[in-house]
């Protein structure tokens, strides 16, 4: 890993906004992760825990063990005081109970359904956090978390739910941290590519080239576009379309604007070819963007 944790720790330069200092923050806000559902499971052995399809889960083992397997990677062994984060459910996975019996601490997040496609496909099928990785903050705020649990002061639903949001990032800085992300979060773990993601993040209405890009990073053109998309797992035009396109459908969803304005706001010179490169990823124009969904919590 290069010098990568000026991109996962604030460091507030001319104001509290995260797009100054810290790209983790700023890419995670725009994701939009919300936490909703915390329960604790006595899991007896042999047999399997049950998840909710469609939903993001953090599991953390308090006592026991659980195994993952069968879903076509290596079988793993999460033992009592690891963590493991599921950002799209179990898939094809089953969770056994492979001691006695497991205790598990359950935890259920979402992405906002409108964030950018490839920030959340790009996260691995699941991350696990040894005991020793992660008991310097994990032992502190799983307690804390299940204080609220069973809380009825008002606003214990929201401290859960940023508990748990919390609990998600702190897990994805732990991973980043290894040196060997995929996908957005490996472009954070290169100094060199997190620069380049930060102007495009900070200033994306600036019509940047692949040399100013590189520039911005450092290197020449062919090592900057070989290394972006090695580690981002898609060329740097293609991820600011795309991260410009994201922005222009939170406006939009929030009814911020006019397409014409927005498509300006965002770095188009036109509503015509703002409106033809909208339509190809999202698979409608802008002016038939719909009100997102809204996703009902829940509290056990």
């Amino acid at each position: 890993m290069t010098g990568s944790l000026e991109n996962l720790t604030v460091h507030p330069e001319g104001g509290p906004s995260v797009a100054t200092g810290d790209l983790l923050s700023l890419v995670l806000a725009q994701i939009k992760l919300t936490g909703d559902h915390v329960r604790s499971l006595e899991v007896a052995r042999s047999a399997s825990l049950d998840l909710e399809a469609g939903a993001a889960h953090v599991l953390v083992v308090a006592e026991g063990s659980l195994l993952v397997e069968g879903d076509g990677m290596e079988s793993v062994v999460i033992n009592a005081g690891d963590l493991v984060l599921l950002p799209r459910g179990l898939g094809g996975a089953r969770l056994v109970a492979s001691a006695s019996h497991a205790s598990v601490i359950v935890c259920r997040f979402w992405f906002d359904p409108h964030a950018l496609r490839g920030m959340v496909s790009a996260l691995p099928e699941r991350i696990h956090i040894q005991r020793d990785e992660g008991a310097g903050w994990l032992d502190g705020i799983v307690p804390f978390l299940m204080v609220e649990v069973t809380d009825d002061e008002p606003g214990a639903a929201l401290m859960i739910s940023r508990i748990i949001d919390v609990i998600v990032i702190r897990t994805l800085r732990t991973w980043v941290r290894r040196g060997h992300p995929t996908g957005w979060l490996g472009g954070l773990s290169d100094a060199r590519i997190a620069r380049a993601l930060k102007v495009m993040h900070e200033r994306p209405s600036r019509p940047w080239g692949v040399e100013a890009l590189a520039d911005a990073a450092g290197m020449s053109r062919s090592s900057f576009c070989d290394r972006f998309t090695a580690l981002v797992g898609r060329s740097p035009l293609r991820y600011q379309n795309e991260w410009r396109l994201t922005l222009a459908r939170d406006m939009l969803v929030a009814r911020e604007a006019r397409v014409g304005e927005v498509a300006l706001r965002v770095g188009y010179e036109s509503e015509a070819a703002f409106s033809r490169a909208y339509k190809a990823m999202f698979g409608h124009p802008p002016r038939d963007e719909p009100a997102p969904p809204s996703v009902a919590g829940s509290r056990e």
